[in-house]
């Protein structure tokens, strides 16, 4: 899982960079400034989660426990509900898209828990 885990972080930052990239240049002159720190706060939630993999990666080497799989796994999924849903929501103005922020927030709490868990419960 390491290896999926590295993988899966160093994608991640790599569209964060690019995502990043197109708000500033793209999209700062289609959306209001609200929208775009919006937009913003997803590239931001996304790289600092990349990173937090690259932390996962690095985990599963060192403690063996279940926990920190699924704790990477959660920040996988929390992330792409989280900042997917702020980058649909300034990009469409759909508002209940803001309902799914919630719910991956929630998930990257989750993966948050369960990888301090997983270390403190392996040997």
């Amino acid at each position: 899982m390491s290896r999926v885990f590295f993988i899966l972080a160093a994608c991640s930052a790599f569209i964060a960079v690019a995502a990043g990239a197109f708000g500033a240049h793209g999209l700062k002159n289609h959306l209001n400034a609200e929208m775009l720190a919006v937009f913003e706060i997803g590239v931001r939630y996304q790289m600092y989660h990349a990173l937090a993999l690259l932390g996962v990666s690095w985990a599963s080497t060192q403690w063996q426990s279940k926990l920190i799989n699924v704790g990477g796994g959660l920040l996988v999924v929390g992330t792409l509900l989280f900042s997917g849903s702020l980058y649909m929501l300034s990009m469409t103005s759909v508002k209940w898209l803001g309902a799914i922020t919630p719910i991956g927030g929630a998930l990257l709490l989750a993966g948050w828990w369960c990888l301090a868990m997983g270390v403190f419960k392996s040997r």
